[in-house]
């Protein structure tokens, strides 16, 4: 893969710098500056000096006046940073000319994720999704990482200039991009194909949906005892985590694990990310996962809200659960949010609080998909049997002559299967 820029060391020192133009913008953009700051943080790099930045409009240069860019080469050099990281989406050019005033690496948000998800992709699919980001985001930026990117050179018999280095570069990478994208499609046709297998098994799914470190992958460790990835940072873990558990009636249920949500996530990445978060778009239910001891809580979840109706998700049935509610010292913000989400579970992971109220509801939520019947099933059929105890409730079994007669409590979309042998249904 081609990089952006070469890296001799690790970054060190960075500045942050936010602008907006809008006076009403200003508490969204001081909101999405902290983000920032705990998005390089992830990287590992220190932040000396964050900085929000009023100006008129936008300017094709600097993006913003040439007196700002002054000030903000000032601050760069003021504090001896080797970084400097812009919440906005800056053009090529505007990156290599704040490059050329400051003398040191400039990225912007969109850069800072890319490296997040390079770091953190696990599996084959993930990190061929971040691969093809990469590449696109780097395509028009190829100028950062080359000096010889004017030299031309002619091929055997060519007779006048040939093709740049430039060009023959961005044909290499438009070349792996079709590879890897290529490759893509095999990959999401095998989850396809164990996506089926587990839909051939009618147990219930339900996806843990929700902004980045809310807890997600914490709450599938603490209700099924799995071992996943768990880290107080952003994009802990990008890969779809699926266990099984037994809720407390014995019913079967599929807890799947998606990628969190974050304001301005760089389109390369929504789109990558498609066949990830169709996890939630398939399931039978979603938990919304929030952190209670967030101020711009009602924020996040219509990010995650707008995110959930792009992928046709929003109309599924959702369990609002907030989190972190032990991080709370207001009462009035919990009675706020109580108001507002009155059919809420409220939670606490960190100490356990609210979880038996939390398995009760999904334990409802899956009783709402399921119904009773009585089924009479030919004794060489046990592998029917087999399947009723492992994704059902078996209330009673009896047999008579060659056939097994059966009371059990399965999910409705087991229903198409068992149909033929049903005795007499009722719904629960």
């Amino acid at each position: 893969m081609f990089e952006i820029k070469a890296t001799e060391k690790m970054a060190e020192r960075a500045l942050l710098v936010g602008a907006y133009i809008e006076a009403s913008g200003k508490a969204e953009a001081q909101s999405l500056l902290e983000e920032l700051e705990e998005l390089v943080n992830t990287l590992g790099i220190p932040v000396v000096e964050r900085r929000l930045i009023h100006h008129r409009e936008n300017h094709a240069r600097f993006l913003v006046g040439s007196g700002k860019a002054e000030e903000i080469a000032a601050l760069v050099k003021e504090h001896a940073c080797d970084v400097l990281v812009f919440d906005n989406e800056l053009t090529p050019a505007q990156q290599r000319n704040f490059e050329e005033l400051t003398g040191v690496t400039v990225a912007d948000r969109e850069e800072i994720i890319l490296d997040i998800f390079g770091q953190r992709a696990k599996t084959r699919e993930a990190r061929i999704q971040v691969d093809v980001a990469r590449m696109e985001y780097s395509l028009p930026r190829l100028t950062r990482a080359w000096s010889h990117l004017g030299q031309q050179g002619g091929g055997i018999g060519a007779k006048g200039e040939g093709e740049s280095q430039l060009e023959q570069d961005k044909r290499r990478i438009r070349g792996q991009i079709d590879r890897l994208k290529r490759e893509l499609v095999e990959v999401r046709s095998a989850r396809a194909t164990q996506r089926k297998d587990r839909k051939r098994a009618p147990v219930p799914n339900a996806a843990i949906v929700g902004y980045t470190n809310v807890g997600k992958s914490s709450l599938l460790r603490q209700l099924t005892g799995a071992e996943v990835f768990v880290e107080n940072k952003l994009f802990a873990t990008l890969d779809t985590t699926t266990r099984k558990i037994a809720l407390p009636n014995k019913a079967p249920l599929l807890l799947t694990d998606t990628v969190g949500f974050v304001r301005r996530l760089p389109h390369e990445l929504v789109e990558s990310f498609n066949a990830t978060l169709e996890e939630a778009a398939l399931s039978d239910f979603l938990i919304h996962v929030l952190d209670a001891s967030q101020p711009r809580v009602l924020e996040f979840y219509d990010t995650t809200m707008r995110v959930l109706t792009e992928l046709g998700a929003d109309t599924k049935q959702m369990l609002i659960v907030f989190n972190k509610i032990d991080k709370i010292e207001d009462p009035a913000v919990l009675a706020g949010l109580r108001l507002h989400f009155p059919e809420a579970v409220f939670i606490s992971i960190h100490n356990g609080l609210g979880l038996d109220v939390l398995v009760e509801r999904i334990s409802d939520f899956v009783s709402n998909g399921t119904l009773t019947v009585e089924l009479r099933i030919p004794a060489a059929r046990a592998d029917l049997l087999a399947r009723l105890h492992r994704d059902g409730i078996v209330s009673s079994l009896d047999y008579a002559e060659d056939v097994a007669c059966v009371v059990a409590t399965i999910p409705k979309r087991a229903l198409e299967t068992l149909a033929p042998f049903v005795v007499e249904p009722s719904t629960v």
